[in-house]
C-alpha cells in the first residue's frame, strides 16, 4: 500500500507582519465568482460568497452534463460508455462532446473577461472532467467518480478553507445504495477548527 502525500502552499503572505510564525496573509482573494446555475453548485460556494460580500454570476454553460430525461439506473456504466465513445448519449441527453464544447467556450469567454483577475467557479463532476480533459487528453473514465468519487486530500483542504460550513456537504460514497459521507467525517482532526472557533468565539 502506498502513502500519499499532498502538500498545500499558503496564499500570499502579508510582509508587513516581519515575524515569521505569526505572519498572516493579505487580502487579496478572490475577486469574481461564477457558478453552474444549478443550485447544487451555488450553494457550494455560496458561504464563501457570502463570507467575502460577493455577487454570484451565473454561466449557463458551465451547467453539468444531461444524462437524459428520465432515471438512469447503471448511471456507472452509463458513465464508463461515454468515456469509451465520446459521441455516446442516450436519447434525450448530451455526449462528452457536447458537455465539453460548452464547457470551453464558456471558460475561454470567462478566461478573456477576467483576464488577470482570481476567479471561483462553480461546477460539477462530469462538466470538470471534461474540462480538463480538453487540457489533457490522457485524463478519463479512470480519474473520475467512476472509480471511487472520493475528493483528494487538497479538494478536500480547499472546500473547507472556503468556508467551515462546508464541513456538512454530503459526499456519495456508494451510488447504488446512495451512501453519503460528510465532509467533517473525512477530516476528524482538521487544523483550522480551533481557529475557526477562536475566531468566531462570541
Amino acid at each position: 500500500m502506498k502513502t500519499v502525500v499532498y502538500f498545500i502552499r499558503h496564499a500570499e503572505p502579508d510582509y508587513s507582519v516581519h515575524d515569521d510564525a505569526s505572519r498572516s496573509l493579505t487580502d487579496k482573494g478572490i475577486e469574481a465568482a461564477l457558478s453552474s446555475p444549478y443550485r447544487r453548485a451555488i450553494d457550494t460556494i455560496k458561504p464563501f460568497v457570502e463570507t467575502n460580500n460577493m455577487k454570484v454570476e451565473l454561466v449557463e454553460d458551465f451547467r453539468e452534463r444531461k444524462v437524459d430525461s428520465c432515471w438512469t439506473e447503471d448511471f456507472h456504466g452509463f458513465s464508463q460508455r461515454q468515456w469509451e465513445d465520446f459521441n455516446f448519449k442516450l436519447s434525450d441527453g448530451e455526449s462528452l462532446n457536447e458537455v465539453q464544447e460548452r464547457n470551453i467556450k464558456a471558460l475561454k469567454k470567462v478566461l478573456k473577461k477576467f483576464y488577470g483577475k482570481k476567479i471561483v467557479i462553480g461546477t460539477h463532476g462530469t462538466a470538470l472532467s471534461t474540462i480538463i480533459n480538453y487540457y489533457e487528453s490522457a485524463f478519463g473514465y479512470a480519474h473520475t467518480s467512476g472509480v471511487g468519487g472520493m475528493p483528494c486530500g487538497a479538494c478536500r483542504e480547499f472546500l473547507m478553507q472556503l468556508s467551515f460550513k462546508n464541513k456538512d456537504i454530503e459526499i456519495m460514497v456508494d451510488y447504488k445504495k446512495r451512501e453519503t459521507i460528510r465532509l467533517e467525517e473525512l477530516l476528524p482532526n482538521w487544523w483550522g477548527i480551533k481557529r475557526y472557533e477562536e475566531n468566531n468565539a462570541v
